[in-house]
């Protein structure tokens, strides 16, 4: 199994000796570098990285902010040389976080995690059978609202909610702003997972725990946590469909 790998780091030195420690893994493939967010992001684009090593301290933007333009989020292990980005980045759930210099033992700890996600990701990519593009319900997406960031799998997200040409992300008791809109979500979503209800909606199939009847011949959907949703009558006839009722 390769691992397609990015190292993002805007000091030289610290990418030659991260390259140096990555050939004990030969895992991990080392597709590229780059040096800021701008570079990486046109990277990331051209490579489509199962792993990005990222340093959160960069000139123009941080790493966190590099996330936030994505429009999901490969597996990433934040390398740094300060401590106080640790709890922000766990809060992200990210996959690791390591201080620089980096110890060679924990680095090993890291690409154990890289490699074991990577296996159920792709067993389950085979069998969704799912375009390129097209997000499973295994994938991530990073979400960075204010000073707040998350990493949120697909399969967690409740609901989508359209506010204007941007989106409110519904998981656990959190609902930030993402700069999408429903629309382009709904591209990127896999319709076996997520459907559309009305104009300002899409949900997740498997957080409905309640069907009813609603108002002209529309169905109110009651999901996970009590949020009610409703379809519309035209895609209630889909809906029907999809759901064999």
């Amino acid at each position: 199994m390769s691992i397609r790998t990015l190292l993002i780091d805007d000091e030289r030195l610290a990418r030659v000796e991260l390259k140096k420690l990555l050939k004990d893994h030969p895992s991990i493939e080392v597709v590229d570098e780059a040096a800021n967010v701008t570079d990486a992001l046109d990277k990331i684009d051209r490579w489509r990285p199962d792993l990005i090593f990222l340093d959160i301290q960069m000139p123009g933007k941080t790493g966190f902010d590099l996330l936030a333009e994505l429009d999901s989020a490969p597996q990433v292990i934040f390398t740094t040389a300060y401590h106080e980005y640790a709890l922000k980045a766990f809060e992200a759930n990210a996959l690791d976080y390591l201080l620089k210099p980096i110890d060679p033992v924990r680095l090993a700890d890291a690409i154990q995690k890289v490699q074991q996600l990577e296996a159920v990701r792709l067993v389950h990519g085979v069998e969704e059978g799912l375009p390129r593009g097209m997000l499973s319900e295994n994938d991530q997406v990073f979400v960075k609202d204010g000073y707040r960031c998350w990493f949120v799998k697909l399969n967690e997200i409740r609901f989508f909610e359209s506010v204007g040409n941007y989106a409110r992300v519904f998981f656990g008791s959190n609902n930030p702003m993402i700069l999408k809109s429903l629309n382009a979500l709904e591209d990127r979503l896999d319709p076996k997972l997520f459907f559309r209800t009305n104009r300002k909606h899409i949900v997740n199939l498997r957080m409905i725990e309640k069907v009813e009847p609603y108002f002209n011949g529309g169905l109110l959907l009651e999901l996970k946590g009590g949020d009610k949703i409703e379809v519309s009558r035209r895609q209630t006839l889909r809906f029907k469909a999809m759901m064999s009722l």
